[in-house]
């Protein structure tokens, strides 16, 4: 969001893995909620992705949607994706590739479920259009978006073939400038002085 905005930016690391955001410092300083992503912008701070896509689309009057009807459309589907669409891939994600042990296989299976029914509403209501609300980008596909760009083998999932519309879509939002992939836009921020998967792993989109 920030690289197509082209707002000057830089990311801080936060050793998510080794539990930094479980700390009580970090609840008593950061964000109670012990999460990332996290933005500071002057003396505002602001938690939760929705809220921070929100307030930039605001504040740069981009990506916001045309219309109230847009920027309501546009909160249903961040709700869904925070609640189901990413929610679930994400943790899916989580247990296979990042989490210390085997996954239950029950809890995976669970998941896998959710996912299927989920990706399957976003790629039946793709059909006729070209994103997910109005005739362009907005921070619904951005905030959608994020976590299908990562490597298949960090999930298993083969969403590009098994999701055709959802697979144009991927290829229309790598067209919106600054556009770049999550481990790219980390590796060239930090310098490639950490693991670009370990620092990109709480963000939520391919567009900073």
């Amino acid at each position: 969001m920030l690289e197509a905005l082209q707002a000057p930016w830089q990311p801080l690391f936060v050793d998510y893995l080794g539990g930094a955001t479980r700390s009580p410092q970090w609840r008593a300083d950061v964000n109670e909620m012990g999460e990332v992503p996290v933005l500071d912008d002057g003396a505002r701070r602001l938690t939760q992705s929705g809220a921070i896509l929100s307030y930039l689309a605001t504040k740069h009057r981009a990506f916001g949607g045309d219309s109230e009807e847009q920027r309501l459309e546009i909160l249903r589907w961040i709700l869904f994706d925070n609640h189901k669409f990413t929610s679930c891939f994400a943790s899916y994600r989580y247990l296979k590739s990042f989490a210390p042990g085997k996954p239950d296989i029950a809890v995976m299976q669970w998941l896998r479920g959710r996912i299927d029914s989920a990706f399957d509403i976003v790629n039946r209501h793709l059909r006729e259009r070209s994103f997910l609300v109005g005739a362009n980008p907005t921070i619904a596909d951005i905030s959608l978006c994020g976590y299908l760009y990562y490597p298949e083998e960090e999930t298993g999932f083969q969403v590009t073939q098994r999701f055709p519309r959802i697979a144009s879509w991927l290829k229309r939002l790598r067209d919106v400038p600054g556009w770049a992939l999550p481990h790219e836009i980390f590796t060239d921020r930090l310098d490639g002085s950490v693991d670009s998967r370990v620092a990109a792993f709480g963000t939520r989109d391919g567009l900073g």
